[in-house]
C-alpha cells in the first residue's frame, strides 16, 4: 500500500454509484479503480492488489456474496460490503465470511469515508506492525504479544473473558466482529445465542476504560450484528 495514495477497488454495476464513490474517494486522495461485474471485481481485487475493495452485492453475474468469500479465499484486502441490502442477516452472513465492515444504501458521504479511513488505518497497521507492535488506540494500550492492557500507561485489570473479549477485537481493529463469532471463539458454540453474556462484558470493559456507553470511543457497537475496536492511531 502507498502511504500516500491508498488505492479502492469499486465493484458495482451502477455507473453513477461508481462516479459518485470515484469523485469522493479521489477526493480524499485515494487511488480508484472500478469493476462494473462480480468476476471482473475477483480479478482486479487479486491482480491488482488494492488495499481495500467496495463491493456491492446484487452485481449481474455473480452474487457479491460469492465475490466476497473468493476474494477472501485468496487475499487479506479489507472489504467493505456496500449494498441495498440492510437485513440482519444479510450483514452478519458478510462479516462472518470476512467482510471488514457493511454500509447500507443510501449512506452519509462523511460517515463513509470515516468508515473507509478506519479500514485503511487497519490494513496498514496489519501489514506495518505485526503482532509485535502495542496498538494503541487514544490512552489505550493492547500489547498481544506481551497480554499486557494498559490505560494511560497504567495497568488495566481485567477478567479472563473480558480480556479474550477486548484481544480478540483488537486482532482487527476497525473490523466489525459479529455476536456469534465471539460467542463461539469465547464461550463455546452451545452459547452462540446467549448474546447477554457479550452484553455484560462489553458493558464491564467499556466501564473499566472509561467508556461513555453512549458515546463509545473505544469499543462500538452494530447494533444487532457486534462490536468493533476502534482503528489504531
Amino acid at each position: 500500500m502507498s502511504a500516500e495514495r491508498p488505492c479502492i477497488l469499486i465493484v458495482d454495476d451502477e455507473f453513477q454509484i461508481r462516479r459518485f464513490l470515484r469523485i469522493s474517494l479521489a477526493s480524499q486522495g485515494h487511488d480508484v479503480i472500478e469493476a462494473a461485474t462480480g468476476g471482473e471485481g475477483l480479478v482486479r481485487a487479486i491482480g491488482d492488489q488494492p488495499d481495500l475493495v467496495l463491493l456491492d452485492l446484487g452485481l449481474p453475474d455473480i452474487d457479491g456474496f460469492e465475490v466476497l468469500q473468493a476474494i477472501r479465499s485468496q487475499s487479506g484486502v479489507p472489504v467493505m460490503v456496500v449494498s441495498v441490502r440492510a437485513s440482519e442477516r444479510e450483514k452478519v452472513a458478510c462479516l462472518d465470511a470476512g467482510a471488514s465492515d457493511y454500509v447500507t444504501k443510501p449512506f452519509g458521504i462523511q460517515e463513509f469515508l470515516a468508515r473507509v479511513r478506519a479500514a485503511l488505518r487497519s490494513r496498514g497497521a496489519t501489514v506495518a506492525s505485526g503482532p509485535a507492535r502495542p496498538l494503541s488506540i487514544g490512552g489505550l494500550s493492547v500489547d498481544l504479544e506481551t497480554r499486557r492492557i494498559t490505560l494511560n500507561d497504567e495497568p488495566v485489570r481485567l477478567t479472563p473473558r473480558e480480556f479474550s473479549v477486548l484481544t480478540r477485537l483488537a486482532e482487527h481493529p476497525g473490523r466489525v466482529i459479529t455476536q456469534t463469532q465471539l460467542l463461539r471463539e469465547i464461550w463455546g458454540p452451545v452459547h452462540e445465542r446467549d448474546t447477554h453474556y457479550l452484553r455484560i462484558v462489553i458493558s464491564r470493559l467499556r466501564q473499566k476504560l472509561g467508556d461513555d456507553p453512549e458515546q463509545p470511543r473505544l469499543i462500538q457497537t452494530e447494533a444487532g450484528v457486534g462490536y468493533r475496536l476502534s482503528a489504531p492511531d
